[in-house]
């Protein structure tokens, strides 16, 4: 099976489709109606931030594209059916092998998957770059509020009702996401990250430059990762797996109050792989196993109510399509995103793919973006928050008329 062309979903969908401004059809889906299974709950949305730019072309391996093993040697995802081989999707893309709990939400049509897409920023700085993906706007600070928090503010008083906050941001820090005129709770775990993940980001940035101390700080934080990922230790504490459990248990824990928040945010670090990347194994692929643990952890917890969600994973830019010297990938531009969940029309890779020959990389280096990250984000507030169309362009993501909302994201 080829990928959705994504112009197929833009069209698709005459339901979906008629949501744009008209008053009469925006009834809050926080009272939902009835599915193929029976009436459906309250609607709730979970976006996870993975900050870092994780690498999609190791996350959703494009195996079927024949220059894709040509630029990775060494850390390219082997085909399904090969030892270590990417999870089968169709016959272009896979998942990575530790991503077994999003492979089985794939096959329950529960996931779909958006490649070769990207928000509007081309700089390849983290932090400017999180902070578009954040502000919802074309560029970095040019916004003080988060788009998810702006949505919050304008979803019609239906959704509202009887709720102090629609929304809880979970973390050290409430993101710029989450801040704005809609009030929203925050939750901080009870023990703090071992290591200042943003400053360690800055640091391999700083040392990216310099492939000696880029290779030994790569190295020393490879041999943590490995070291921590399946619990910790007690000199590092907990390692990104426990980390996830208590997040994870927190979000489903508001989402499953009958009064309380239907919008939860949480962010993920130690996606920046400049060096020993691996490929089905190594630091990489730790990072992806606690991830789709903590994903698979989610479901469970949130037990009935996840037939009524949808989840969000989104990072700031992608990688660069091919290795480099210290066996890892560099900043770049595409990359993929997920939408996952019960309430979620999935089973689908979602792509304009553009290739990975020499003449269609962008700028000779990238995985080329065809598909706006803003149209995924719109056509989900659209669909499953019930956000009304005029606000998704007069306040949610201004300046964006050109990404049209994606249409049938979300199951009726």
């Amino acid at each position: 099976m080829s990928p959705v062309n994504r112009r197929e979903i833009l069209l698709g969908g005459v339901a979906a489709a008629g949501l744009g401004a008209s008053g009469g059809l925006l009834v809050s889906r926080l009272a939902l109606a009835a599915g193929p299974d029976g009436p459906r709950g309250e609607a709730r949305l979970v976006f996870v931030i993975l900050r870092g730019a994780v690498d999609g072309l190791a996350a959703v391996p494009p195996w079927g594209d024949p220059d894709y093993g040509r630029l990775r040697p060494g850390i390219a995802i082997a085909a399904p059916g090969a030892a270590q081989g990417a999870l089968p999707l169709d016959g272009l893309f896979g998942l990575h092998p530790r991503l077994a709990f999003l492979h089985e939400c794939y096959a329950a049509a529960e996931l779909t998957v958006f490649h070769a897409v990207a928000g509007p920023y081309r700089q390849r700085s983290h932090f400017d770059g999180q902070d578009v993906l954040e502000n919802g706007a074309t560029a970095a600070h040019a916004l003080q509020t988060g788009w998810l928090n702006r949505a919050l503010a304008a979803l019609p008083a239906p959704a509202r009702q009887g709720r102090q906050q629609l929304g809880v941001a979970l973390g050290r820090n409430l993101p710029l996401l989450m801040r704005g005129p809609a009030a929203v709770a925050s939750w901080a775990p009870s023990r703090l990250a071992a290591l200042d993940e943003d400053t360690l980001q800055r640091v391999q940035d700083l040392y990216a430059q310099d492939p000696l101390l880029a290779q030994r700080l790569a190295d020393a934080l490879a041999t943590n990762a490995m070291a921590t990922a399946a619990g910790g230790d007690a000199r590092q504490g907990a390692g990104p797996a426990a980390r996830y459990a208590e997040v994870v248990r927190a979000t489903a824990g508001f989402l499953r109050r009958d009064a309380g928040p239907r919008v939860a945010v949480f962010d993920t670090q130690g996606w920046d792989t400049h060096a020993n990347e691996g490929a089905a194994q190594g630091q990489l692929g730790q990072r992806l196993g606690a991830l789709d643990a903590g994903l698979r952890l989610l479901k469970d917890e949130l037990g009935s109510a996840w037939r009524d969600t949808a989840v969000i994973l989104a990072t700031e830019f992608g990688r660069t399509a091919a290795v480099n010297g210290t066996r890892g990938t560099d900043h770049g531009t595409a990359t993929v995103a997920f939408l996952l969940g019960g309430a979620v029309r999935g089973g689908r890779v979602v792509a304009d793919w553009p290739g990975l020959s020499a003449r269609a990389l962008y700028q000779q280096r990238d995985l080329a973006p065809t598909l706006d990250l803003r149209s995924v984000f719109k056509g989900v507030l659209q669909e499953q928050l019930q956000l009304p169309g005029a606000e998704l362009e007069r306040s949610v993501f201004p300046g964006s008329a050109g990404a049209a909302p994606l249409r049938d994201l979300i199951r009726a």
